[in-house]
């Protein structure tokens, strides 16, 4: 897609997400800083400030940290999204009510497909709130390839809306 059919798609995405109910009643949010062609979810960090916003950092051993969102405070890491600074107030991901999730691609049974590196894989496997997947209708393809590892989203959302997967099932 060029530019401007991703810019709107985007904007059409973040709404889906800014009007769904989960978020709504949802306190503290994971999301991600977009590396690449990944859906820009930071409008949504301007549009409810009141939200407590979560994002990761890389550890070593392909984990991750969370810590509370501060533009102030962003870092860039060497795979080329930003980061927050270490010293930044950590959460605990039992705190986390909803976890916006990047991919390369998606599937109808909430399959996803990420970089290799096992990163989110590893948090979601105790994770024990709602996973929502964002990525654009392009991307959100019939069958994903899925590993004994690999935790299926319980929501995908792209252009055309919040997808609820047909069947749910845990491949582990």
């Amino acid at each position: 897609m060029n530019a401007a059919l991703l810019q709107k798609a985007t904007k059409v995405i973040c709404s889906h997400i800014g009007e769904w109910e989960v978020l709504q009643e949802s306190n503290v949010i994971l999301t991600y800083m977009p590396m690449g062609n990944e859906v820009n979810v930071r409008p949504l960090l301007d549009k409810y400030p009141g939200k407590k916003w979560v994002i990761p950092r890389i550890l070593p051993g392909n984990q991750m940290a969370f810590h509370f969102y501060d533009p102030e405070k962003l870092v860039m890491h060497e795979y080329g999204m930003l980061e927050p600074s270490p010293d930044c107030p950590i959460v605990s991901h039992e705190e986390i009510d909803l976890a916006l999730v990047p991919g390369l691609a998606f599937d109808p049974n909430g399959g996803r497909l990420g970089f290799g590196g096992g990163f989110y894989d590893r948090f979601l496997c105790d994770f024990k709130g709602v996973t929502l997947g964002v990525t654009y209708n392009a991307l959100f393809i019939n069958h994903v390839p899925c590993g004994e590892y690999d935790i299926p989203m319980r929501f995908v959302v792209t252009q055309k809306g919040i997808h609820n997967p047909l069947i749910y099932t845990n491949p582990r």
